[in-house]
C-alpha cells in the first residue's frame, strides 16, 4: 500500500532514476501534491520528492555510506538542473524523520522545493554575510568553522567535513555540517566530501534515533548569491513549541 514501493512508484510522474544492481537504487518524482508548480505565477516554483531506497524498511542512516554520498549527488544534479530556470530564486532540500519533524510517509525519503520567493530571514542573512565580508576581508562562515574546529562544541572532523554543536542552538542537539573548504553550494562538493558528509550523517542520524527523536535536516540556497557557505542544519525535535 505504499505510494514509494516498487509496484506502486511507477504510477506516479518520474523525474529521474538511479538505477542499481538489479533494481533502482533511487527515484525522484514529481510532489504528488504541491505547494507550487510553474504554471502558478503567484505561487511558482517546484517540489520534487527524492525516495531513497526501494527497500520500506530501512531509514537513511541505515544504508550504507556509498549510497548516502550517492543521495548527495543526486541532490547536487537536482539542483543544478533546477538552477537553470533564471526565475528560480531559492532552493531547500529538506527530510522530515518523524511525525513531530512533519514526516506523513514511513518510507525513506526527503524533497527538493524551490520557488520565485526568497524568504525574508535569508536575504537578511545573506546582507549580513557580505557586511562581514567587506569589513574583514574573509568569510564569516570559514571564520566559524576555523573556530569551532578548536573548541569542545566540535563533534566529527576528518579534514574534509566539519561538524559542530552552533554556540546558540535552537534545537536541543542541533547539529551543523559544513565543508572545510569554502564552497558555494552542493553542486561544487566533490566525491571526497560527499562520502565524508555521508559518514557523519550516518554517525550523528543513528545517534539521534537511538536517543527517540524524530529530525529535520536541511540546507538553503539563495541561487542567485555565488559566495555562500554550504552547511546543512540536522535539528532533532524532542519538544514541541508553545
Amino acid at each position: 500500500t505504499c505510494a514509494f514501493c516498487p509496484g506502486l512508484i511507477e504510477q506516479q510522474e518520474q523525474i529521474m532514476t538511479v538505477e542499481g544492481s538489479g533494481d533502482w537504487l533511487m527515484k525522484v518524482l514529481a510532489n504528488k501534491f504541491p505547494a507550487v508548480t510553474l504554471d502558478n505565477p503567484r505561487a511558482y516554483g517546484t517540489q520534487e520528492v527524492v525516495v531513497e531506497t526501494p527497500d520500506h524498511r530501512p531509514e537513511l542512516e541505515n544504508l550504507p555510506i556509498g549510497h548516502i554520498a550517492r543521495l548527495f549527488a543526486v541532490y547536487a544534479e537536482r539542483t543544478k538542473v533546477i538552477s537553470e530556470n533564471p526565475k528560480i530564486e531559492y532552493i531547500i532540500i529538506f527530510k522530515n524523520q518523524g511525525g513531530t519533524a512533519g514526516a506523513s510517509i514511513l518510507h525513506a525519503h526527503s524533497q527538493i522545493f524551490a520557488t520565485d520567493f526568497l524568504p525574508p530571514h535569508l536575504l537578511d542573512k545573506s546582507q549580513k554575510v557580505q557586511a562581514y565580508k567587506l569589513k574583514t576581508g574573509r568569510c564569516v562562515y570559514c571564520d566559524v568553522v576555523r573556530r569551532e574546529r578548536r573548541s569542545p562544541r566540535r563533534v566529527f572532523d576528518d579534514g574534509v567535513a566539519v561538524a559542530f554543536t552552533p554556540y546558540a542552538s535552537v534545537y536541543n542537539y542541533e547539529l551543523w555540517v559544513m565543508p572545510a573548504r569554502h564552497i558555494d553550494n552542493i553542486t561544487e562538493m566533490n566525491a571526497a566530501e560527499r562520502t565524508s558528509f555521508a559518514r557523519v550523517f550516518r554517525q550523528a542520524l543513528k545517534k539521534i534515533t537511538r536517543l527517540g527523536l524524530p529530525y529535520n535536516f536541511y540546507f538553503h540556497q539563495v541561487v542567485h548569491d555565488e559566495d555562500q557557505h554550504l552547511y546543512f542544519k540536522i535539528t532533532p525535535r524532542g519538544s514541541v513549541w508553545a
